[in-house]
Formats: structure tokens, C-alpha cells, sequence
């Protein structure tokens, strides 16, 4: 083989693997395992791992009047949310409560340790969220956390359950005061 056919062929195979590298799917599944990887880590043995992270963040946040509203927010199977109410009752971070203003549902209300919990982890998974961004300054990760929002914002009628923007816009409210 020449030195010139060589090059060709290192120059397709680069050509081939910049169109990989600008594929918008393979990006969004690159940052969504780092993140997933990075975030675990730093979750330890928490109740449902991530899922039970941003309940227990959620329910910090106060405003979902019963445990069915809590799982519709987070687009979670209420059968699935019972099990995870649970376990996170049984490690002392969340307890069932009567809904003051409707008496047949049960608030779920975080607890002091739950709270002191949930600032330690969310200290610990922002840590991770700057690792798995580190290829971009301060300014380019507040912008790419602020146009991902307006894309998820967009988006509100793919799952009717839940509103991503509302979601999105909490979980980043969250990151921003952590931030301060």
C-alpha cells in the first residue's frame, strides 16, 4: 500500500469518526452514562439510587400535596413510588403524613436527617455534574445547563404526566443554590 493510499484511508476513517463524534444521539448517550456513572458513585448505597435522590429532592421541595402527585411529577409508576416511599421511610429520611387539606391522601415530608442528607448528596452530585463537564469552562457549562433546560422546556407535550420544564427548571433551581 502507498503513502498516499495510507492517508486516504486515515483520512476516511477520521472523516467517519468526526460524523460519529457529531451525532447528536451518540452524544446525548455519551454525557447520559458518564453521568449516570459519576452520579452513582457518589450516591453510594442510597435508597433507589438516582431515582431516589431526586425524590427525596423533591419531596425537600414541598409542593406535591400526596405520594400519586410526587410520582406524576417524576414520571414514576405509583406501584414503583410505594416501594420507594418506603425504603426511604425505613432509612429515616422521609415520612408518610395526612394531607392537612385533604385527609384521604398521605404527604410524604422529609425528615431532619433527610434534609441534612439531601445537602451532603446534592454537594457530592454537583461535584460530579462539574467532573462530567470539565471539558467545558464555567461559563460554557452555566450555558449548556441553561440551553438543555430551554430544549427540555420545549418539549412538555412528549410526556403529558409530567411537565419537563417544571422538572428541569427544579432540579436546576436546586444546582443554582447550591451554587451560592
Amino acid at each position: 500500500m502507498s503513502n498516499s493510499e495510507s492517508v486516504g484511508i486515515i483520512s476516511r476513517m477520521n472523516s467517519a469518526a468526526r460524523v460519529d463524534h457529531e451525532d447528536f444521539g451518540w452524544a446525548l448517550g455519551v454525557l447520559l452514562r458518564a453521568y449516570h456513572a459519576t452520579v452513582i458513585t457518589q450516591l453510594g448505597d442510597f435508597p433507589h439510587g438516582p431515582r431516589g435522590y431526586q425524590t427525596l429532592t423533591e419531596v425537600v421541595r414541598g409542593e406535591h400535596p400526596s405520594q400519586l402527585a410526587l410520582a406524576a411529577y417524576l414520571g414514576i409508576d405509583r406501584t414503583v413510588m410505594t416501594y420507594l416511599i418506603d425504603d426511604l421511610v425505613r432509612a429515616g429520611l422521609v415520612e408518610r403524613q395526612l394531607n392537612p387539606a385533604d385527609r384521604r391522601q398521605r404527604k410524604v415530608v422529609a425528615t431532619a436527617r433527610g434534609r441534612r442528607t439531601l445537602q451532603d448528596l446534592q454537594r457530592r452530585v454537583r461535584a460530579a455534574e462539574e467532573r462530567v463537564l470539565g471539558a467545558l469552562k464555567p461559563a460554557e457549562r452555566d450555558a449548556f445547563r441553561s440551553l438543555l433546560r430551554r430544549v427540555a422546556c420545549a418539549l412538555r407535550d412528549v410526556e403529558p404526566a409530567t411537565d419537563p420544564c417544571e422538572a428541569v427548571e427544579s432540579v436546576l433551581g436546586e444546582v443554582a443554590a447550591r451554587a451560592t
